[in-house]
């Protein structure tokens, strides 16, 4: 069934691909960007341009009510980063207020437009510390410190409360492992639980429609997360690629 889809964070190295699946299949996909300059972009790769940020709680609800979406898919992340210890933590910082107050707005701009569907990006390497492999099913890390509870406390637990702590809509996170692959920053796999982007983005794709509410881990078999949901409920294929190009 053809589906209007808004994606927010469409332009990031997830979300291009994202936006290929959706419209090759038959899908009305809106793509959110905070500049008018990225539209054309969008336009491009078949999708419409909605111009909000996502920390304008004012115009994020305009743009989602004017697609009228019944899926949202949340891929916003902020993940810039530099030299020196400084720099990184600030970054860390940046994403982590994307994650939780981005998150937030989103879900807020989702109720109120009725969508029926909520699928969001997380990461999979915020589980509490034990022997892997991870089941969904595992406790993140709360009792994180430094640098990583900013990213986990900070960012993780309220982006994944806020999608799956409500009855409004069909809610389900996506637990990233550690991506690899065009316009990420390492080409061939890398970290306990690799994942190609494009894989990554077929996992978004097929969370559209597919699955129950709830959390999925998303990495290549045999690393320290277990699939076995995405699998069997998604009809996931971590060796799944996009063909050519447009």
């Amino acid at each position: 069934m053809a589906l209007t889809v808004f994606v927010a964070g469409a332009t990031g190295v997830i979300g291009r691909s994202l936006l290929r699946l959706l419209r090759d299949a038959g899908h009305t996909v809106v793509g959110m960007t905070r500049t008018p300059e990225r539209a054309a972009e969008l336009e491009a790769l078949g999708a419409s341009a909605a111009i909000a940020d996502a920390f304008d709680e004012v115009a994020l609800e305009k743009a989602v009510a004017a697609a009228a979406p019944d899926v949202l898919v949340h891929q916003l992340t902020d993940l810039s980063t530099g030299a020196g210890a400084g720099v990184r933590e600030e970054g860390v910082r940046r994403n982590a207020r994307i994650r939780r107050e981005g998150t937030a707005n989103l879900v807020r701009a989702a109720r109120i437009s009725g969508v029926r569907r909520f699928v969001a990006q997380s990461i999979g390497w915020a589980y509490a510390p034990q022997t892997p492999p991870f089941l969904e099913t595992d406790p993140l890390d709360v009792a994180a410190t430094g640098t990583r509870a900013i990213s986990v406390t900070g960012g993780v637990i309220p982006l994944e409360s806020a999608v799956l702590d409500q009855d409004a809509f069909e809610g389900l996170v996506l637990r990233y492992g550690q991506l690899y692959g065009p316009g990420t920053w390492s080409a061939e796999p890398s970290g306990t639980a690799p994942l190609h982007v494009e894989a990554a983005a077929y996992a978004a794709f097929l969370a559209v429609d597919r699955g129950r509410s709830g959390v999925y881990n998303i990495a290549e078999p045999g690393g320290a997360l277990v699939i076995d949901k995405a699998l069997g409920e998604l009809g996931w294929n971590p060796d799944f690629r996009l063909a050519g190009q447009t």
